[in-house]
């Protein structure tokens, strides 16, 4: 009697493209103010475009920091206690678990970089709340 063998092969990876993110076209293609947009990930962290216009609500993020990279204009992020203020080419993380409602007086474009499946209005019940994972 032969003995059966089976042969396993191992899938070979799609073939990858390796493309850089344009920050100012995706940002051209967003159209509403305080609604993200994710451009990349890594590991388990998303990078987000957004255009920011007027305030927005207070609220926190009892798991995580949140970063802020302002890309054009200018945002100010309020606190219970004080305030920063971002202008192009700065940026600031905030605190997990520390209360800020961010304020762009005139169109600001943002970069956030948090967690997947982090909440833009966090802790706060909003109609500001927007789905997440939504790519462009």
């Amino acid at each position: 009697m032969t003995p059966t063998h089976t042969v396993h092969t191992i899938p070979t990876p799609a073939a990858r493209t390796y493309a850089s993110v344009n920050l100012a076209h995706k940002l051209s293609l967003l159209h509403e103010h305080w609604s993200q947009r994710v451009v990349a990930e890594m590991n388990d962290y998303q990078f987000k475009i957004a255009k920011l216009q007027g305030d927005f609500v207070w609220h926190s993020h009892a798991d995580t920091d949140e970063c802020f990279l302002v890309v054009a204009g200018e945002l100010r992020i309020d606190f219970r206690d004080g305030a920063v203020t971002l202008r192009t080419g700065e940026m600031f993380v905030v605190p997990k678990g520390v209360e800020h409602k961010p304020f762009a007086s005139g169109e600001t474009h943002v970069l956030l970089v948090e967690p997947r499946g982090v909440v833009n209005t966090g802790d706060a019940e909003s109609d500001r709340t927007r789905a997440n994972d939504v790519w462009i």
